[in-house]
């Protein structure tokens, strides 16, 4: 890897890092919402950072070289123009958009949504909810992205700054931390904040599929899919008619046979199964 790119690669890593570790203190300092009393909380918080820690080795391994590989093969088409600072947010601009449809399809698509159900199947959210997925989304992800990548000749240095601010941006709007409502609901004009995002992992369907912005929430108003749900202190976290699961199990569970409804969300849950996820809580 160039020296150049490696050296953004550990910013990036410092950087999000450090604003994870500010935003766990802030947000156990001073909550917006009481974890529930029968959720044990570093059992939660062990379980996605044991996602994070196997997500963390497929980055340098899959992510990293895929990323590099796809922009040394991009097509060379790009106006003069569409370089610099005026590339730099262009380019951001597009990758954003890009991942509020890659969100959306996660949603929408059965296949697709086995793998993002396990981001889902958190029961409460705060810091470490922002770097929980199942490794297969990961992977898939950073196929469709080389493919976008090609395609505009996006190059890396765009690819590694924008991952640096989705990782910022989804640090803060799944984070337990309590803002001024003011401030908040100005915020909510640009980007995403815990109230916006908090209500998209409502155990409610309707609303589960819906705010599917990461950076920007321009995009759920301009294709129509902002929720009018307002969070509330108890609202109910996770995925309807579903529950948490161990380790083991949610990593086997995108590769296991299952009855599920349209969309890719379980209507019903086997007894045996439902009792086995209670006592792993």
């Amino acid at each position: 890897m160039d020296q150049s790119v490696q050296a953004l690669v550990n910013y990036k890593g410092i950087a999000v890092v450090a604003w994870l570790a500010a935003l766990f203190m802030l947000e156990r300092l001073a909550p917006r919402t009481p974890a529930p009393p029968d959720l044990p909380p570093w059992r939660r918080v062990t379980r996605n950072a044991m996602l994070w820690v196997f997500n963390s080795g497929l980055s340098p391994l899959v992510v990293i070289p895929v990323s590099v590989w796809a922009t040394s093969h991009a097509l060379d088409w790009r106006p003069a123009w569409w370089s610099g600072a005026p590339g730099l947010i262009i380019d951001l601009l597009i990758l954003d958009c890009w991942i509020y449809w890659w969100h959306r399809a996660n949603h929408e698509s059965q296949f697709l949504w086995r793998f993002h159900e396990i981001h889902h199947l958190d029961e409460f959210l705060d810091t470490t909810s922002a770097i929980r997925f199942h490794f297969g989304e990961v992977l898939m992800g950073a196929a469709v992205r080389a493919l976008i990548v090609i395609l505009l000749g996006i190059p890396i240095a765009s690819i590694i700054v924008f991952e640096t601010l989705i990782l910022i941006a989804a640090v803060f709007h799944h984070s337990n931390i309590r803002l001024a409502p003011r401030l908040e609901a100005a915020l909510q004009w640009v980007v995403i904040t815990p109230g916006i995002h908090w209500v998209h992992h409502h155990a409610i369907r309707r609303d589960t599929d819906s705010n599917y912005g990461t950076i920007l929430s321009v995009w759920d108003r301009l294709f129509a899919t902002r929720s009018r749900t307002r969070r509330w202190a108890g609202m109910p976290i996770g995925v309807e008619n579903r529950r948490e699961l161990d380790i083991g199990r949610l990593i086997l569970r995108p590769f296991r046979p299952r009855d599920d409804a349209a969309g890719g969300k379980a209507a019903a849950v086997g007894k045996a199964e439902e009792s086995a996820d209670g006592a792993d809580r």
